[in-house]
């Protein structure tokens, strides 16, 4: 055998094995989902299935290709050993669990020599899929989680023994096998799956068409393009990178061609898909997940992003729109735009998924992972059947959705492990009930100074993890705190979201961001600075909404009405402020004018009691000088050139 067909026949092998795996988790977790085990009369621990999908995503992890990695460099035997480890360990917490489970507490062999074995393994799998930030981050809290008992003072916590830390945390159900890896293990992957299935059923071309058509013929076309198309896939697929590269390389070139600068292309490009996760009704699966935290309905997390989310995307379509008036950036020709009656009567049925979906939560009182099988089904149904233009799906094509799946879930499953350490350390210890104390005495009384502390730990633990991660991580350890000093769970939990969400485009390793500039040919760094720009609202709105839980849908209709339109109109100041746009060009004493009204606008009534309406008032009235100046001086400059063509 010569050396080439032996390089073939690993390629082969390993293609071959990530295949089985990926296909064979993702169809697992969409059986558990549709409770097909117990329906069938077989009985079995939750935690057995865990152990199971634990088991294929660490051999996953272990040989499948990373992300600069072009499918030709091989595992080592090395790699291929964790592989089977990683295997072999699960199945055998999968076989005996129930005797582990029992005689836990004892610590036997067995169970200190399969527990560690895994504890290690999943922290390789980590580093691997995410880099060393949040590994040490798990190892600095497992091991302060043994030395606490010496420390004095708040952070003090109980003494456990490192063997039976070292159990609890691979066998408990607070631990790698509890709620975070159970909530990755069905309701991400099942929704997941749901947006490969609708992709792959001509939902892609879709929303590129809808997209297209409703905004291609509109000043600065192709960025709207970019924002619509995006917002729509990010909420479904949740990936950042992925939505990233299925829009953008064909946004970003056509905002190129129109005339936006490289930078700037590609941070739209990566604002927009980074936002998508905010858009209801799917919010990229953190809504369940967030569900799940506070024990409240999904439609109370729905109803209380709508507002946010309105104004993340009121802001980057505003700024889109007045730096296309600023360029002199023009429509997409017409022969490139679809007539939108033509799209919508060939595509009006993706609806159904989307129908599908929200009629099992609230008209069936679905859980979410089987929302989530319901949109899939009705999807693959249309693929099948009717597809999108010359898009068909076929048989083969559900175990290709059920294979990327898999792939792209076991970097979740990895975060979610770890996040399992972090709650098992923080629960065994009391070391939880230490944090929460210790940072709300930090913020010395000061919820302002709370939030900003959480704010910054929000935007550094979440760099270069995906969002799923970076929520389950800060939900563990920052939620607690904000709550304990008096804000609103579901604000509370929103504000870790937002903050940490942007932190894929936040600098220096915002890596949304990076992978927008490398498609644009843009510098990373100067694409990052511009994302931050576009996003703005996201690190901003998290305290508004906290302080004026109006933005939340939370009050009478009145204050409703009133704080969002404030929000919207001091979003549109700010925003324009940024572009140096606002009824002509505005210099840059105006354009300090204009940001002033907007922030004046946006002081939210509970951080400055009712002064804060007269400030509000004060905006709005310095916002109706600016407007009707620079009316007036776009008028007097057309005057010439009108009384010319006359």
């Amino acid at each position: 055998m010569t050396e080439d067909t032996e390089q073939g026949w690993r390629v082969a092998a390993r293609r071959m094995a990530v295949s089985v795996l990926a296909g064979t988790l993702t169809l697992a977790a969409v059986a558990q989902a549709a409770s097909l085990p117990s329906r069938l009369g077989y009985s079995y621990y939750t935690e057995q299935f865990l152990a199971l999908v634990l088991g294929l995503s660490l051999a996953l992890i272990f040989i499948m290709p990373g992300r600069s990695d072009t499918g030709t460099t091989l595992p080592s035997r090395l790699d291929w050993l964790l592989s089977f480890a990683g295997l072999a360990m699960s199945l055998y917490v999968v076989a005996a669990y129930p005797s582990l489970l029992s005689r836990a507490m004892s610590v036997p062999l067995d169970a200190l020599v399969v527990g560690g074995g895994l504890i290690f393994l999943v922290l390789e799998g980590l580093r691997r899929a995410v880099g060393w930030t949040l590994v040490i981050v798990v190892l600095v809290i497992v091991g302060y989680g043994t030395i606490g008992h010496l420390v004095p003072g708040m952070l003090q916590t109980r003494e456990v023994a490192p063997e039976r830390l070292a159990v609890y945390l691979a066998f408990d159900p607070n631990g790698l096998l509890g709620l975070t890896l159970n909530v990755a293990a069905t309701v991400v992957v099942a929704f997941v799956f749901f947006g490969q299935v609708l992709l792959r059923s001509g939902g892609a071309d879709f929303f590129n068409d809808i997209a297209m058509a409703t905004m291609g013929r509109r000043r600065g076309g192709s960025a709207k393009i970019s924002v619509v198309a995006s917002a729509l896939f990010g909420s479904i697929s949740g990936v950042v990178v992925s939505n990233i590269v299925a829009t953008g390389v064909v946004t970003i070139r056509l905002m190129i061609q129109a005339g936006y600068r490289r930078a700037t292309a590609a941070a739209v490009e990566a604002t927009a898909s980074t936002g998508g996760q905010i858009a209801p009704p799917v919010m990229g699966a953190v809504a369940f997940l967030m569900a799940d935290f506070l024990q409240r309905p999904y439609a109370e997390i729905v109803v209380a992003a709508i507002v946010p989310a309105l104004l993340y995307y009121v802001s980057l379509f505003v700024q889109v729109d007045l730096q296309a008036a600023k360029q002199d950036i023009r429509p997409i020709e017409d022969v490139d735009i679809p007539a939108t009656r033509q799209v919508m009567s060939r595509g009006w049925i993706f609806v159904l998924p989307f129908a599908a979906i929200v009629t099992a939560l609230f008209g069936y009182n679905q859980s979410a992972e089987m929302a989530a099988l319901w949109g899939g089904a009705a999807a693959l149904l249309i693929g099948l059947t009717l597809g999108y233009g010359k898009t068909r799906m076929s048989l083969a094509d559900i175990w290709t959705a059920a294979v990327e799946t898999g792939r792209s879930i076991t970097e979740i499953i990895m975060i979610s492990a770890a996040a399992g350490f972090i709650i098992g350390v923080l629960n065994v210890t009391g070391l939880g009930f230490a944090a929460t104390f210790a940072m709300v005495d930090l913020g010395q009384g000061s919820l302002l100074l709370l939030l900003g502390i959480a704010a910054l730990v929000c935007l550094i633990l979440g760099m270069g993890m995906p969002t799923v991660g970076v929520y389950l991580l800060l939900a563990v350890l920052i939620a607690p705190s904000l709550i304990q000093s008096g804000v609103d769970p579901i604000a509370a939990h929103l504000f870790i979201f937002y903050l940490g969400m942007m932190s894929m485009v936040t600098p220096p390793i915002g890596i949304g961001a990076f992978f927008a500039a490398a498609i644009a040919k843009a510098p990373p760094m100067a694409t990052a600075w511009e994302s931050m720009r576009f996003g703005w609202t996201a690190y901003i709105v998290p305290f508004l909404f906290v302080y004026s839980p109006a933005l939340l849908l939370n009050g009478t209709p009145g204050d409703i009405a009133l704080a969002v339109v404030i929000a919207i109109l001091g979003v549109y100041a700010i925003s324009a402020a940024f572009v140096g746009w606002f009824y002509g060009l505005a210099r840059p004493l105006r354009r300090l004018g204009i940001g002033l009204a907007g922030a004046a606008l946006l002081l939210p009534p509970g951080l400055l009691g009712p002064s804060a309406m007269w400030i509000n008032g004060a905006g709005l009235a310095a916002l109706a000088v600016l407007w009707a100046f620079g009316r007036r001086s776009r008028i007097r400059a057309a005057a010439p050139a009108r009384q010319e063509r006359a």
